[in-house]
């Protein structure tokens, strides 16, 4: 079952508390860290889990690091399908995913498409808001998992993320 929610101003305030401590462990090889993801688009729904990125000069530094991720929190998954990433996930107490942290050199392409995806969004609520409907119609098929909504969405965000790099000037 996938929940959505309307968006919800606290995942601002879990993001800023999250990189905060997430800077200073991967201290000194992180650059910047972003919120991206659904949680950062306020007019689309979302799964109640902030997705993060942080972009770093060194890849293979982040690895020495996993121990204090941990430390914090974090679920430590390695590349997990998307060479030269680092994913790290978090959960709650209760044992519910909270967080999903995305690691990426500087340079890497997919730090752009994340970007100009997240910034489109924002800018086009025509496009949000189709987004938004295209999840929410997704979420209640019945017996819909967390694999087959991501496939589900999987076409159109890769028009959107398109889109975003053209509108961007990423790619003419």
């Amino acid at each position: 079952m996938v929940v959505l929610l309307s968006h919800d101003p606290a995942w601002s305030d879990m993001f800023a508390t999250e990189s905060s401590q997430i800077m200073d462990v991967l201290r000194p090889n992180a650059i910047q860290i972003h919120h991206i993801g659904s949680t950062a688009i306020p007019i689309t729904v979302a799964k109640p889990i902030v997705d993060m990125l942080v972009v770093v000069q060194e890849i293979n530094a982040v690895d020495a690091c996993s121990e204090s991720m941990q430390a914090i929190g974090y679920q430590v998954m390695g590349e997990y399908g998307i060479p030269g990433r680092r994913y790290f996930r978090k959960d709650n107490s209760s044992g519910v995913r909270t967080h999903h942290l995305h690691v990426f050199a500087e340079g890497s392409a997919e730090i752009i498409c994340h970007l100009a995806f997240r910034d489109f969004m924002n800018a086009h609520h025509e496009f949000a808001e189709k987004y938004s409907r295209l999840k929410q119609t997704l979420a209640t098929q019945p017996q819909m998992t967390s694999d087959n909504y991501q496939s589900g969405k999987s076409v159109f965000v890769r028009e959107m993320v398109q889109r975003a790099l053209e509108w961007s000037g990423e790619i003419h």
